[in-house]
């Protein structure tokens, strides 16, 4: 169910624009005005257009800064967070801790069907103020979440690189298309996809996960997939920022990728293809890309992050790879882990751990270290994105 959200603030804007003009216009004598006027036509020139107003995007701008007047400070630091679903306990995360989003695992569908699937998603949404992103990781090949399920599709989706041996790049749109289709029949509105890391080496952790080409080859694949999602208002998530390189398994281990920095740039042109195409968000991993920031996983460098808003331009939600990772539960605690990953320029913490972060997050307000400057940048993009996919309405 989609929250809809009366707002006022479009008449006030409008009547503040036409309060505007009359002032500028009280002083003027209007002889004056018509003669400049007649004056300009008789010399060949044109007589100036009306002012427009506000433009759609001011004014749903505007929209998402007066809904986010309405929200606490509590509600508005629940925002920075899309969590495993906590099974067993969804409603009540959802009415607690006003989370941003809930990501879906295979355990959380196994045995559903789409009718029970679609209802539970749509009680958790009824649940809190803003509904939630709905994501899940349906990649195609060895990451599958909801098609491992024979309720929901007979098969589990093919992977990237055997879809575009079987059909070329049509295949490549078609898959994407069938993903959007089912996702959004089930409530799922996001889907934590493509992978958009470049490797072309077997052997490598991250192969099998991704397309198989080099970087414009990547990049297609990447603009194919985003492009199909965002004709069918699928949420689309780039990963794994600023790419994952033939490195090791940071699920297991902190991870070192010891590339050169122009061996990392030149892979960044996936990324790029995908931001173009209007993706929605990107995630970033835990490695520590060495030629970037040699102390901090990426997830937390605020290097790495100047680079995706500066270099790449991208101004959409960034969020972190799962915090449960080994590579980052090994590297500091959960707790100052969200705080550095909101410091760094994340938008939302991949979390199971929100229980004990969202509370330390508001002492770090509190205290002084976390400005509310910072934390309305980052929940004004996450309501962004909702709105952009539909997920919340502003009227």
């Amino acid at each position: 169910m989609l929250a809809v959200v009366s707002v006022v603030l479009i008449v006030a804007v409008s009547l503040a624009i036409v309060a505007h003009a009359w002032r500028e216009d009280a002083g003027k004598d209007p002889a004056a005005d018509t003669a400049t006027t007649d004056a300009a036509v008789s010399q060949g020139g044109e007589e100036p257009e009306p002012d427009a107003g506000p433009t759609d995007t001011e004014l749903r701008d505007a929209q998402i800064r007066a809904y986010m007047d309405t929200l606490t400070t509590e509600q508005k630091v629940g925002q920075l967070f899309i969590v495993r679903c906590p099974t067993g306990s969804e409603l009540y995360t959802v009415t607690t801790w006003q989370v941003g989003g809930f990501v879906l695992f295979g355990q959380d569908v196994t045995g559903e069907t789409a009718s029970s699937l679609s209802g539970k998603i749509a009680l958790w949404q009824s649940a809190g103020k803003t509904p939630m992103i709905i994501a899940t990781d349906e990649e195609g090949g060895t990451v599958n979440r909801v098609s491992l399920n024979t309720n929901l599709r007979a098969q589990p989706f093919p992977a990237p690189q055997d879809l575009l041996a079987a059909g070329g790049w049509e295949s490549v749109q078609a898959d994407a298309q069938e993903k959007a289709q089912l996702l959004l029949s089930l409530g799922i509105n996001t889907n934590l996809a493509p992978v958009a890391d470049v490797s072309q080496d077997p052997s490598s952790f991250i192969y099998d996960r991704t397309i198989g080409l080099d970087a414009d080859g990547t990049g297609e694949y990447v603009r194919t997939v985003v492009t199909a999602f965002k004709d069918a208002r699928l949420g689309s998530c780039l990963k794994h920022f600023p790419g994952y390189g033939d490195n090791a398994d940071s699920h297991t281990q902190i991870v070192y990728d010891y590339r050169e920095w122009w061996q990392v740039e030149a892979d960044l042109a996936s990324f790029s293809a995908g931001i173009d195409a209007g993706a929605n968000a990107v995630l970033v991993s835990h490695n520590i890309v060495t030629s970037l920031d040699a102390d901090l996983p990426a997830s937390l460098s605020p290097a790495v992050h100047a680079i995706l808003r500066n270099e790449l331009g991208f101004d959409g939600v960034v969020m972190t790879d799962d915090m449960d990772m080994a590579g980052l539960t090994d590297f500091t605690s959960q707790q100052e882990a969200a705080y550095l990953a909101i410091k760094a320029g994340n938008d939302m913490v991949m979390t199971s751990h929100y229980d004990t972060q969202i509370p330390y997050l508001l002492g770090k307000i509190e205290s002084g270290e976390l400005t509310m400057e910072e934390v309305d940048a980052a929940v004004f993009r996450v309501l962004r994105m909702k709105v952009e996919l539909g997920i919340l309405t502003l009227e």
